[in-house]
This record gives C-alpha cells, structure tokens and sequence, in this order.
C-alpha cells in the first residue's frame, strides 16, 4: 500500500459515506502522536507529546512531507493522566468539521462551499 487510499478501509469509507466522497475538496486527515523526553534521562517524569495532523488528499510522495504536516498540539508535561485534557479542544474542532463543516472559498470556481474534514486512524 502505497497511500491510505489504496487501502480497503478508505473504499469501505467512501461507500458508507458516499455524499463526503463525492466532493474531492473534503480533506482526509491522519492524526499522529509519540511522546519522547526531551532531556533523555528516563527517570524524570517530563516529556513532550507532538500531536501532528496529516493531509491524506496530497499524492502519496507528498502525505508526510513536514511543510505539508500540522503541529496541532504540543504537550510539554506528563501527559499519562490528563492527555484527554489537551485533546479535547481537538476533538471538537475535528468533529464540528465532520459534522457541520466550514463555509470555505473555492477560488477555482470562485464560490462558496461546506469544506468537511473526516480524520482516519489507520
């Protein structure tokens, strides 16, 4: 598999959801995360989580280039016990854009329209 598009999860995806498939404007987002120590001693408790949001609708080369990734959230603590805390506002936003979507300017066609977003976990 070259791109989550090639996958059998996003065909299911577009079938169950055929209306969001139709419009190609819609992003398709991956969301990614990996908590390190940014001091390298292991038994501190300090660590920083990146939590990254990737475009799916780029070309495969393209899909996790770094000028095309989000940093949506940097956690700069012990995340263990409240990573649900700092997800939150997240969460939100990406089901509001799954639900309602965004009134969002199409210069090619120079119009209007509800941009939705759908985040994939792979």
């Amino acid at each position: 598999m070259r791109h989550p598009a090639d996958g059998e999860a996003w065909k299911e995806f577009d079938r169950t959801f055929s209306e969001f498939a139709a419009d190609p404007r819609n992003v398709r987002l991956g969301l990614a995360t990996d908590g390190f120590n940014p001091y390298g001693v292991l038994n501190q408790h300090h660590s920083t989580w990146p939590i990254f949001v990737f475009p799916y609708n780029f070309l495969p080369w393209k899909c996790m280039k770094k000028e095309y990734m989000m940093m949506t959230v940097l956690i700069t603590e012990d995340s263990g016990r409240s990573i649900n805390v700092y997800l939150r506002p997240l969460v939100d936003e990406l089901k509001d854009l799954w639900t309602n979507g965004v009134r969002t300017y199409d210069k090619s066609t120079g119009k209007m329209f509800t941009l939705r977003a759908a985040v994939y976990g792979l």
